[in-house]
């Protein structure tokens, strides 16, 4: 009995997918719960395993965009695939040269299966091996060679995947349809870094989890939220949805792609909790095995180009969002303290925003106490 496969319905918004990899061979045979293919969203990558055991049949190629429902291929249940055997007749006679034939043979580049041995039972001899023809070459009349001849121009072409190509339509609209400005301060990061130095081996003991500088930053702006909520607001047609909560989108570089995302209720949860969750995030992330649910309803985003160098950026909004907090490398610099000039560790941090939604007083006012929350780190564990 043939059962068929079909795309699965994902999510509600999610009406086409890509095919993006077969995990088995057409006729192999398949054992219920095996994975039988990767199907990318413009979200998540999901992997769909085998309702039943038996043979496969494909129905379409790996690299097909397909909509919800769409038949992808069939299970003749129950059913293994035989593999036929050569008959003994059609079995090739491999030619046993001599010790000396072989030698020549291998210096001549010629293969045994083409010498006919005039020994007993067939064994080549080291005439049958002088005696041989080496195969021919093909004389190939080459061009000239250009002066810088290590030079290549050599250009692949390459298909977007499903998740580019939704990050390359939401950052154009993003660009297009918001009046996205960018604000920049400086935090001398000494104060964290101290805390986190001193008590990074007591909190990953007691929590199995590392203490980064996420979590502060993470805290830092769900406080700052607080007092401006107009930051984390979004626009729904002629109205501002201003939640009392913050979903903190994280955004997260993948081999496939930046993705984001979501901590629930970010304001709700301890460093503990924060690290925590964002570490459980991150590694399914890259692993492809994010849930929808796990990538919506963000309102705030926090993205670090600091892990790869970056100084300063203007990060681009995670539409419908309207504002997104950009971390960047710390680096010593000179830093003035109490008149004297000291070398502090400075990030420089970045608040992109919608001046539709956020006026420019909320925008540097809301970055101004993210700074000062993370240069006396003790405010965010007293809540003032």
């Amino acid at each position: 009995m043939a059962i068929e496969i079909k795309i699965p319905t994902i999510g509600e918004s999610i009406t086409e997918v890509t095919l993006s990899a077969w995990r088995k061979e057409n006729g192999e045979f398949v054992e219920e719960g095996d994975i039988l293919c990767d199907i990318e969203s413009d979200k998540a990558t999901l992997e769909l395993p085998s309702e039943v055991s038996g043979v496969l049949t494909k129905k379409v190629e790996a690299g097909t965009d397909l909509k919800i429902g769409a038949l992808i291929g069939e299970i003749e249940e129950g059913v293994k695939k035989e593999v036929p055997s050569i008959p003994a007749s059609k079995e090739k006679t491999i030619q046993h040269p001599s010790p000396a034939a072989a030698k020549i043979l291998a210096e001549k580049n010629v293969d045994v299966n083409m010498v006919k041995g005039s020994g007993k039972d067939g064994r080549i001899t080291k005439t049958d091996a002088i005696n041989s023809n080496p195969p021919k070459q093909e004389t190939v009349k080459s061009a000239p060679l250009p002066v810088h001849s290590t030079f290549t121009r050599g250009l692949k072409r390459e298909k977007m995947t499903r998740l580019r190509k939704t990050i390359a339509t939401r950052l154009t609209e993003a660009k297009n349809t918001t009046a996205m400005l960018t604000t920049f301060n400086e935090v001398d990061m000494k104060q964290v870094m101290d805390l986190r130095k001193k008590y990074k081996d007591a909190f990953e003991k007691k929590h199995s989890v590392k203490l980064g500088f996420m979590s502060f930053f993470t805290k830092a702006c769900c406080m700052a939220l607080k007092s401006y909520p107009m930051v984390n607001a979004q626009i729904d047609g002629e109205e501002f949805l201003i939640p009392d909560y913050v979903d903190m989108g994280i955004s997260v570089s993948t081999d496939k792609g930046l993705v984001v995302p979501v901590v629930k209720n970010a304001e709700s949860l301890n460093f503990a909790q924060l690290e925590s969750e964002i570490l459980r995030l991150a590694g399914k992330a890259r692993d492809g095995k994010l849930s929808v649910e796990e990538m919506s309803g963000g309102t705030f985003t926090i993205t670090n180009g600091g892990v790869f160098g970056s100084m300063l950026s203007t990060p681009i909004l995670n539409i419908p969002q309207s504002a997104i907090l950009g971390m960047h490398n710390i680096v010593e610099r000179p830093w003035v303290v109490n008149g004297e000039i000291v070398i502090r560790p400075i990030m420089y941090v970045a608040l992109s925003y919608d001046h539709r939604v956020v006026d420019g007083k909320d925008s540097v006012s809301f970055l101004k106490a993210v700074k000062e929350y993370m240069e006396d780190p003790s405010r965010m564990l007293l809540e003032v």
